[in-house]
């Protein structure tokens, strides 16, 4: 029993020896590889110095309105405002990325587009009102509706803004 072990571990010894030739002829193979590879060194630029801002309570507050106010200009533009005091439409109450343009109708005179928001399907004709940004539609073809919409701008100024809802396909 003792012979037969001691014939087996030189058997398993000679046949792994066997195995690192395979071994050295692949990592010969890889070092000459690498060798051929151009090596490339960047410099990366030492860290700007950080200069730490110290808040003084004394001052405006960085995010009060007063701090986006062009000299000059503190009264509001004459241009563009919303009508606060109307009534609000249905379609008023989504945000205009929820909306979908999922159909559209048309009879002699007039076309509607049918709006859906949520699982509402809603009949939009130009000069309704949808999304949060005061949109009111000014045109509804086969394809899409477009909207102007009036959103405040940096200074605080109501500007007019165009989009369109397009009409979407379903996946069948």
């Amino acid at each position: 029993m003792k012979i037969n072990s001691i014939a087996v571990a030189a058997f398993a010894t000679v046949a792994l020896s066997g195995c690192g030739d395979d071994q050295q002829e692949i990592r010969s193979w890889m070092l000459s590889e690498r060798a051929k590879v151009p090596q490339t060194t960047m410099t990366v630029a030492p860290p700007k110095r950080f200069d730490p801002f110290r808040y003084d309570p004394g001052e405006v507050d960085p995010f009060s309105p007063t701090r986006l106010m062009v000299k000059g200009f503190e009264a509001p533009s004459a241009g563009p405002r919303p009508d606060l005091e109307r009534r609000r439409e249905a379609l008023e109450r989504f945000p205009l990325e929820s909306i979908r343009m999922v159909g559209h109708l048309a009879n002699g005179r007039s076309s509607f587009a049918l709006l859906q928001a949520e699982t509402m399907v809603y009949q939009a004709r130009v000069g309704d009102y949808a999304g949060q940004n005061f949109g009111r539609i000014t045109r509804v073809s086969e394809a899409e509706v477009v909207l102007k919409e009036l959103v405040r701008d940096a200074a605080g100024d109501w500007v007019e803004r165009n989009t369109s809802l397009r009409l979407q396909e379903s996946a069948k």
